[in-house]
């Protein structure tokens, strides 16, 4: 489905989602496309049409670094992809990369999380 139309006074939204590999951080970034968790679906979708923007930073599992960011180009469909070989993954949606790079996680730990007891962003 195409984006929402613009909402100038909606929020925008952020989530960081984690990936078990690098691999599937490279495939994401040549296709445009993702894939979660089927309990991460109704959370991104609702954020998808409530909001201005929904920004994806990335981050592979153990790595202590971000691998980038993108943002939410659609919702999240009922088709999977065979690209992560994983069956536990949901439906596929798509991305648009904005920024590949590895940036370690204590270059962003000024930033806090209040709505996860300000913990730090990683």
């Amino acid at each position: 489905s195409k984006s929402p139309s613009p909402r100038p006074n909606a929020p925008v939204r952020y989530f960081i989602l984690k990936s078990s590999n690098l691999q599937n951080i490279d495939i994401s970034q040549q296709k445009g496309i993702w894939s979660t968790m089927p309990g991460n679906e109704q959370k991104l979708n609702n954020a998808f049409w409530e909001s201005s923007m929904v920004y994806l930073i990335f981050s592979v599992q153990g790595s202590g670094r971000f691998q980038g960011f993108a943002r939410m180009a659609s919702e999240i469909g009922c088709e999977k992809s065979q690209d992560w070989g994983s069956a536990g993954l949901g439906g596929v949606f798509k991305v648009d990369w904005i920024r590949k790079e590895s940036v370690p996680f204590q270059f962003a730990h000024h930033l806090l999380n209040p709505w996860n007891d300000n913990k730090k962003v990683q």
